[in-house]
């Protein structure tokens, strides 16, 4: 692919972006964890597959997804009619890395009576080797309506397998993925910096490490947290995930304080996800005008990834019986 044309000097990239969503019948998606001002352009702000089922209920012709590839790959899936563009196609995910299609094949095949629960953070082809999608928000939900004999493979996050392993007392076959963001957390600092907060709740999200979880207040997605942010009754929180959610946090509650977990040099620079990073409001200009980076899925491809998102979905609001909970993996 050629590199964009360079953007003219002196343009106001707001209004430029605000002309090119009219003009291109386009709407902006921002994860969580994007910079404060494309959040604050951006038509919805939230986790992953919450945006893609919203842009999917638009009218859209165009999604410009600020997140990493796997979310703009999952809005494709839920609406492969829209035109969707991710401002940087290098903006990928070490969950979905960590997890090569090929050998997540292997390891499926090497355990054939076991069901796959496979967390979002993967790539398209790993999703349609899964039997049940799962997100951080939806996976206590699915798991507890999985039979207790029913043995299961978690990926691609060890640690949020973990966790729901622990809560459920499942033991399951966990692929050895991690987040990068929130492996970088350091129980040792966040020991310190409790101590400098007594009384502060702690907010972790379950990608995290045991040694942080241990220490939590509550476990929950990104939504989840935003949420319990809105609803403790301190004056101060402590964060354990990418730290620009705390944008929305203060945002909605500028009379509290809000305070990232640090990692081990003692602050949270290093919790910056530097994959989400890679997007900028130039690059969301270029994409908007450019309508590239595209994401584009063969539609067999599509078809066999959208099976464990329906079945999530079904899951999640009780719409599927435990006799259906057999393998729904694509050959």
């Amino acid at each position: 692919m050629t590199a964009p044309t360079p953007m003219p000097i002196g343009t106001d990239l707001r209004a430029e972006i605000d002309r090119l969503r009219k003009e291109r019948h386009a709407i902006i998606l921002a994860h969580y964890y994007q910079k404060p001002e494309i959040q604050d352009l951006a038509d919805f702000v939230g986790d992953s597959l919450e945006l893609s089922r919203k842009a999917a209920d638009t009218d859209a012709q165009v999604i410009a997804f600020c997140g990493v590839k796997f979310m703009a790959d999952t809005a494709k899936i839920l609406s492969p009619d829209k035109i969707v563009v991710l401002p940087d196609l290098d903006a990928g995910c070490s969950l979905e890395d960590s997890c090569p299609p090929d050998k997540f094949r292997a390891f499926r095949d090497a355990h054939p009576d076991h069901i796959a629960l496979t967390y979002i953070n993967c790539s398209t082809e790993v999703k349609a080797l899964s039997d049940i999608i799962v997100t951080s928000s939806s996976a206590e939900t699915i798991i507890s309506q999985i039979p207790e004999d029913q043995p299961i493979i978690f990926g691609p996050d060890r640690h949020l397998g973990g966790y729901l392993s622990r809560k459920f007392g499942r033991d399951m076959l966990l692929w050895p993925g991690v987040c990068i963001v929130h492996e970088a957390f350091s129980e040792t600092e966040l020991l310190k910096l409790k101590a400098m907060h007594p009384g502060a709740p702690v907010a972790a999200h379950p990608e995290c490490p045991p040694a942080i979880i241990d220490h939590a207040d509550y476990v929950g997605s990104t939504s989840g947290i935003l949420q319990f942010a809105k609803t403790f009754s301190g004056d101060t929180l402590i964060v354990a995930t990418e730290p620009h959610i705390m944008h929305q946090m203060e945002r909605a509650l500028p009379e509290k304080r809000f305070i990232g977990a640090p990692g081990a040099d003692g602050n949270c620079n290093c919790n910056i996800c530097p994959y989400m990073a890679l997007n900028t409001l130039e690059k969301l200009y270029t994409a908007l005008r450019d309508l590239q980076p595209r994401i584009e899925i063969e539609e067999r491809l599509r078809l066999a990834a959208k099976r464990p998102l329906d079945r999530m979905l079904e899951m999640a609001s009780g719409t599927i019986g435990r006799g259906d909970l057999g393998p729904v993996a694509a050959d």
